[in-house]
């Protein structure tokens, strides 16, 4: 509810002029949630919603979080705010096909509160809206003087069902403790680096590393402020799980949720002068644990089908001779995992990847598809 690009319409932080009463806003219920659209990089398809705050003012109109947020945590009333918001979150979501999530954010004030998870418990109970389907999202900066009480509260959110995201990893407190100490589920990539990536170096460095890392420690990566076409591209060969910003979409209003679920979305189609390929022949370092993308023209020329598996066997990169032989598109492939994509032949060669995983050299393995009647030769699986 707190994160969000929408420009203030008041100087942020300051105190509100007297006509902009938030205690009788409060009262009145005019803040609201939007749901900005939260997407599989792999597919396309909608995963689900973040829900960000907006105080719809009678005379001011629509007022973004970054004018309020900071009073509400300063004043005193955050806890109230983040009710009313939440109450009405659940509402309107309860009706969404439940395949869809919804991400909430909590303020740093609200880690030390802990009848926090029973707050939450109670209004999603009253919506009829399941926990599995929460995922409560925690900026890293704020556990840095609330982590005992932060740990407390991730604990019987958890319990409850509820999955646990850590927001803005890598913008200035990112600490592997963090990581250690909760229990996480997903780890989000910041606005910030996803936006200047395209032309930064170094920004492209950590998203690689944020990702990487969120693969290495079986967390799914979700990337911030995605905007355009070459940023998307860039995001789903590197390998992350989801993506969120104006490209898919902007934030809507509860009674536009009805709209944003039923429009068609596609598969992100690349290009053959992607960007990705002008990476791949800079000096772009990606760390072993993803997809390295500056072996992409040797996968591409290879006259044999290549694949780059991570830990759970889930396909991070592959060239279009292995695409064709599975008889799915690269794109199908990414982020799935091996035995989704060839079934027919995964009973059989999953115990070779495990040696393979455990370190031994595998040559001249021969394999044949059971179902195709197709050898496939495996020269070397490292």
């Amino acid at each position: 509810m707190i994160n969000d690009t929408t420009p203030c319409r008041m100087p942020a932080g300051k105190r509100l002029p007297e006509y902009l009463n938030p205690l009788r806003a409060l009262a009145e219920s005019q803040f609201m949630p939007f749901f900005q659209p939260l997407v599989t990089l792999r597919t396309g398809q909608l995963a689900g919603f973040e829900v960000l705050a907006r105080w719809q003012h009678p005379l001011e109109g629509l007022i973004s979080p970054g004018t309020f947020i900071p009073v509400a945590e300063r004043d005193g009333w955050i806890g109230q705010l983040t009710r009313q918001i939440l109450q009405k979150a659940f509402q309107a979501a309860a009706a969404l096909p439940e395949n869809l999530n919804l991400a909430i954010n909590i303020s740093p004030l609200q880690l030390r509160d802990l009848h926090l998870p029973e707050q939450i418990r109670a209004l999603a109970t009253d919506a009829g809206f399941a926990f599995s389907r929460i995922v409560v999202e925690i900026t890293e900066s704020a556990l840095i003087d609330t982590l005992p009480s932060a740990v407390s509260i991730a604990v019987e959110l958890k319990t409850l069902g509820c999955r646990l995201a850590l927001d803005d990893f890598g913008t200035g407190y990112s600490s592997l403790s963090h990581l250690q100490a909760l229990p996480f589920d997903k780890l989000k990539v910041d606005r910030s680096f996803v936006s200047s990536m395209t032309e930064k170096r170094e920004s492209r460095k950590i998203v690689s590393a944020v990702i990487g890392l969120g693969q290495s420690l079986g967390l799914r990566t979700v990337a911030e402020g995605i905007e355009t076409h070459e940023q998307a591209e860039m995001m789903l060969w590197l390998g992350c799980d989801f993506g969120q910003g104006y490209f898919y979409g902007r934030p809507v209003p509860a009674r536009d949720l009805a709209a944003c679920v039923s429009a068609k979305r596609e598969k992100l189609q690349i290009a053959q002068g992607s960007a990705w390929k002008k990476i791949s022949g800079s000096n772009f370092h990606v760390p072993p644990t993803q997809r390295l993308a500056q072996l992409q023209a040797v996968y591409d020329g290879a006259p044999v089908g290549l694949a780059f598996l991570d830990q759970n066997m889930r396909y991070m990169n592959l060239n279009q001779k292995l695409a064709d032989m599975n008889g799915a598109t690269i794109e199908d492939h990414l982020g799935s995992p091996v035995a989704e994509m060839i079934p027919e032949l995964f009973a059989t060669i999953e115990p070779h990847i495990r040696r393979a995983l455990d370190g031994e050299t595998l040559a001249d393995l021969r394999l044949t598809y059971p179902s195709r009647g197709k050898l496939v030769r495996c020269p070397t699986i490292q």
